[in-house]
Order: structure tokens, then C-alpha cells, then sequence
């Protein structure tokens, strides 16, 4: 299948000697991301070797859930289920938008699969709309979605 993602508005180019975490940061629209990361001492592992491919939910897409759901999740004790949610946001590899229309699930860090949904020009991942593609990255590639996806609880 041929991808061309028209319709997609790419993020401003940023430069690919930053790894993951700080072409995140740099972009500006991922601060909550960055917070969790954070938080569940991910940051050193987004900052490795990698490829690794980030569904990376915006600010607006953490203010979606529930009022108080990312406070509760930043706590400490709560450490464990943030690791599992974001590890679900990532998959292996470096995977292209080209490559994403082509799949229909894919399998996350977590060991988990996301289901992957293309309707023309559109790209869902479990259900989350992918806004932005390709953003590249020293160590792998980012793609944007408009919700924060959950893994399934079993």
C-alpha cells in the first residue's frame, strides 16, 4: 500500500542529532509527556540507543483524561502503571508512516499489541488519531496522537 500522508501537518523540522526526549521537548507540545517520563525514570531509556518509535500524546491529549488522572498517575506509588501506560506508547524499531499504513497492530514495549487503523489519509492507533508523522528523531522516530492510549488490563 502506498502512504502518502497528505493531510498530515508535519511538526516543524527539527534537528535529528536530538534524541527522542529532547526533540519532545524541543517541539513544545509535550511538557506532561516530558513530566512522565520523568517520573517513571524513563527519560535514560528514550535517551538510549534505540530505534525506538513514540506515539507521543500532547499536552491537550493528557488534558483529555479525567480531572486529577495525571497527578495521581506522577505519585510515586503509582510509578509502576505509568511505566506500563507509556511503554504502551512505544513500539520497537523505527517505524516510518510509510510502514505504519501497512500494519494493523503492533507490538509495544509494554508486550502489548495497539491496534493500528488506516481509513484513507487517516491513521488511528487504539482509537487515538495520529496528527503529525515522521518527526525524526537521533535515535528514532516520533508520532503524534490527539489521546493518551491505555494498555488492555489483562
Amino acid at each position: 500500500m502506498a502512504a502518502t500522508m497528505i493531510g498530515f501537518a508535519p511538526l516543524p523540522v527539527l534537528a535529528a542529532d536530538k534524541d527522542i526526549v529532547d526533540t519532545a521537548v524541543a517541539a513544545g507540545d509535550f511538557s506532561t509527556l516530558a513530566a512522565a517520563l520523568e517520573a517513571a525514570d524513563l527519560v535514560s531509556t528514550l535517551k538510549g540507543e534505540g530505534p525506538f518509535t513514540v506515539f507521543a500524546p500532547t499536552d491537550e491529549a493528557f488534558a483529555k483524561l479525567p480531572a486529577g488522572t495525571v497527578e495521581n498517575l506522577l505519585k510515586p506509588e503509582n510509578k509502576q502503571q505509568l511505566v506500563d501506560i507509556l511503554t504502551y506508547h512505544v513500539v520497537p524499531g523505527k517505524v516510518m508512516a510509510a510502514d505504519v499504513v501497512g500494519l494493523d497492530e503492533a507490538k509495544t514495549v509494554n508486550g502489548k499489541m495497539i491496534d493500528v487503523q488506516v481509513e484513507g489519509n487517516a491513521v488511528k492507533v487504539d482509537g487515538a488519531n495520529v496528527t503529525a508523522t515522521d518527526v525524526a528523531a537521533s535515535n528514532g522516530v516520533i508520532h503524534v496522537i490527539d489521546q493518551v492510549i491505555l494498555p488492555p488490563e489483562s
